[in-house]
């Protein structure tokens, strides 16, 4: 049996077994489907859901381990079983609209802002 927060570092979840203790103190991190504490005891078997910004990802331990595994050897001790919809929110692309002025021209006066914000209004 391994603590949730070292197996989550040993898999190469995250990158320091500190960042894993605070995912599961501030709720990141369950296990089957309950809140896990850092000292929580995985086993075999267990399905693990993390949350990492808006993406859900889902992992289903295979073999525990306590020690940091290399990247080659990761599959061996975890099963990645994260949706394809989750992962396709990784490449979303982020919408963001730049106005471009021409350099020297200095700050727009009222009237040029006006005509900036009614057209980021029509655009959303």
């Amino acid at each position: 049996m391994s603590r949730i927060d070292k197996y989550l570092w040993a898999v190469r979840v995250y990158k320091t077994r500190s960042d894993a203790a605070d995912a599961c103190r501030s709720g990141k991190v369950q296990v089957n489907g309950m809140e896990a504490k850092a000292s929580k005891e995985i086993r075999e078997g267990d399905v693990i859901s993390v949350r990492k910004g808006s993406v859900h990802f889902s992992y289903k331990v295979l073999r525990t381990v306590d020690n940091r595994q290399s990247a080659k050897l990761v599959p061996e001790y975890v099963e990645d079983m994260t949706p394809q919809s989750e992962l396709d929110k990784l490449s979303a692309p982020f919408e963001t609209v730049y106005i471009r002025r021409d350099r020297g021209t200095g700050r727009p006066t009222k009237k040029e802002r006006r005509d900036m914000d009614r057209l980021l209004d029509e655009l959303f």
